[in-house]
Order: C-alpha cells, then sequence, then structure tokens
C-alpha cells in the first residue's frame, strides 16, 4: 500500500454504501482524511469510519440540494479530489416504469454528481492548486444496449459519463483532472441477494473498484483525464 494520499483532503459521497465505504477504507489506508456527507441526521449504528480520527462526517447533507452541497465543501480546507459513489438503482421495463423513478435516477446519480463536481471545481480553482474529480457511471451508460429493462437507470448513468468527459476538457487548464469509472455489476450483498444464481467470480470486487477509483484520483495521476474506464471484470 502507498501513502500517495497522505495529509490529503478528500471527499467521498456515498460512503454509507457498499463501493463508498470501499473506497474509502482505500484511502484511509493510503493516508487520506476523508470527509463524508451523509444524508442522515447521524451516522447509521455501526458506521465504520465513526470516531476515526481522519474521517470528518457530516451529516443531514441533501447531495440534491446546491446550498447544502456547497456549504459542504465551503468548510473543507485545500480540497484534493472529489470521488463521487452516491447513486442508486431501479429497473422496469418502459411500458411500467414510472415518471418519478426516472426523476429519483436524474437526482441521485446525474444531480448529485453535477452538484458535487460543481462544487469541488470551485474549492479547487479557487485553491489554485488542481485537483481530481472522479465520477462512478456505469456499464449501462456508456453501453447502452445494455441498459434494457433499465433505461431510466442507464439515461442517468450516461449523463454522469456525459458530465465527465465535457468537465476533463473545461478543467484541464486548471489541473484539475475528470474521470469515471463504469463497472458492470458489482460484487455486494446486496447484488447476490438479488441474483443468487449468478456467477459472482464475473462479478467486480468492491476492492478492485476503489482501487480503480483511487488510481484515478492519486497524484501520481498526472495525464488521464476524460476517461471513463471500463471496469467489467470477467463479465
Amino acid at each position: 500500500m502507498t501513502k500517495n494520499f497522505e495529509g490529503r483532503h478528500v471527499v467521498v459521497t456515498g460512503a454509507t454504501g457498499a463501493l463508498g465505504a470501499a473506497v474509502a477504507r482505500h484511502l484511509l489506508a493510503e493516508g487520506a482524511i476523508c470527509h463524508l456527507p451523509i444524508s442522515r441526521a447521524k451516522a447509521p449504528d455501526g458506521f465504520e469510519f465513526a470516531g476515526h480520527d481522519r474521517v470528518h462526517v457530516a451529516t443531514s447533507v441533501d447531495l440534491t440540494d446546491a446550498k447544502a452541497v456547497d456549504a459542504f465543501y465551503d468548510a473543507i480546507p485545500g480540497l484534493w479530489a472529489s470521488l463521487h459513489s452516491a447513486g442508486g438503482f431501479d429497473m422496469a421495463s418502459i411500458d411500467k416504469v414510472d415518471p418519478t423513478q426516472f426523476d429519483q435516477m436524474m437526482d441521485i446519480n446525474a444531480k448529485t454528481a453535477f452538484l458535487c463536481c460543481r462544487a469541488a471545481a470551485r474549492a479547487m480553482i479557487a485553491g489554485q492548486a488542481g485537483g481530481r474529480i472522479v465520477n462512478v457511471s456505469a456499464r449501462a451508460g456508456i453501453e447502452p444496449r445494455k441498459g434494457g429493462g433499465m433505461a431510466a437507470y442507464a439515461v442517468s448513468k450516461a449523463a454522469v459519463a456525459a458530465l465527465t468527459l465535457a468537465l476533463a476538457e473545461e478543467l484541464k487548464g486548471a489541473d484539475i483532472l475528470v474521470n469515471a469509472v463504469a463497472p458492470s455489476t458489482l460484487d455486494t450483498k446486496a447484488n447476490r441477494d438479488a441474483m443468487p444464481k449468478a456467477d459472482f467470480a464475473k462479478w467486480v470486487s468492491l476492492e478492485a473498484a476503489a482501487v480503480a477509483i483511487a488510481q484515478l484520483a492519486s497524484p501520481a495521476n498526472q495525464v488521464t483525464s476524460g476517461t471513463v474506464a471500463e471496469i467489467y471484470g470477467r463479465a
């Protein structure tokens, strides 16, 4: 394990979820100071990062609310990287999907990424020290034919991929590198419970996904920007 993030301030959204927790765990092992926004009024019982001396948990942060997101980022000194694992999944055929499901997917996947990118970019530009932003798209977001039966989800993750490419071009002059990862199926308990007959060996481990995200966010990454990395495992 390297110490590439020693003393660096990093935001990880979605840390109460499987991927976000894996990312935060990996970054802490590399020396990062992690800032974790959660939407709840208090951290969930048994939250593994509670009390960690290099973890700052901010409660009641609605990542779909621009003012709340801006206030959260404004309180972080010397922001180096912002990693956006917050999001969700839903599926339904187009003849049965409710419009509110589409709105929800756009809010929790695309809007949260947009608002966090916006606030992170402002902080990094003001700090004049560059930085790294990493979003989380999905295979269905960059291969829309894989989105059959989950069109709302696929569209929201495609928006995240487009946001990533647009901002990589916009922010390159400020030495802010913007990338994303696009996982196939992540090997989580929820996915195993939902698909008990699947071949789990073909899925992407949370640890491997966290490593991929950390590599893009690392100061060792000097040139890679505008990439939506396909992390498909054996799928």
